[in-house]
């Protein structure tokens, strides 16, 4: 049997271009969602999830997602953890300029909120190995460099875990005009909450 549907992109917040799917049809309304990250309140403002006044009626939510699990009960606000990152960073950076922060993110994608606001807000553009991904994202663009000589670093090497020793930062360098170089790692991770009791 035939039948027609609407089918409504809405964002997911998870990553650049990232999407939940809104199914409407004769049998009723379904969303679909892989990963998803929305604060309160934002579900409110997203149109095209309501009917007039009022949310529309989904009979059904499909959850291809990594956290469906009770082990990650509270994950901390966007926000919450942005301000952690943020005051460690400023901290460890405003030591020396030799002071640097390597950013130790698994994925190609999904951390951009926090190359921008670290950048915003500290005034460093963050190193990473290539700007192709982000030549179509212009407001990224201008927060990211391939200049090793920044103090915050996103970049990464096949083995980066292995690299990363000895102050080593996964680009390869290891001193600044001769001074060494003081590395922390911060692994910005949702799963780090899945292994916690508390």
């Amino acid at each position: 049997q035939k039948e027609d549907i609407e089918v409504t992109l809405l964002p997911a917040g998870h990553c650049p271009g990232s999407v939940m799917f809104l199914l409407e049809g004769g049998n009723g309304t379904v969303l679909y969602t892989g990963d998803f990250r929305l604060a309160k309140g934002e579900a409110a403002r997203m149109e095209l999830l309501h009917s007039g006044t009022r949310v529309k009626d989904i009979q059904s939510v499909y959850l291809d997602t990594t956290f469906c699990d009770p082990k990650f009960y509270h994950i901390p606000s966007r926000e919450e953890c942005l301000n952690g990152i943020l005051e460690l960073v400023r901290s460890w950076t405003s030591l020396t300029r030799y002071h640097v922060v390597w950013l130790n993110c698994k994925a190609a994608y999904g951390y951009e909120y926090l190359f921008v606001n670290l950048s915003e807000e500290l005034g460093i553009k963050v190193h990473v190995n290539k700007l192709d991904m982000f030549r179509n994202m212009p407001e990224i663009l201008s927060h990211v460099t391939t200049d090793r000589r920044t103090q915050i670093h996103a970049c990464r090497h096949p083995r980066d875990d292995d690299y990363f020793r000895g102050n080593r930062l996964p680009c390869g360098m290891t001193c600044q005009n001769g001074s060494p170089l003081h590395v922390i790692s911060i692994k910005p991770s949702t799963m780090w909450f899945g292994e916690r009791i508390k």
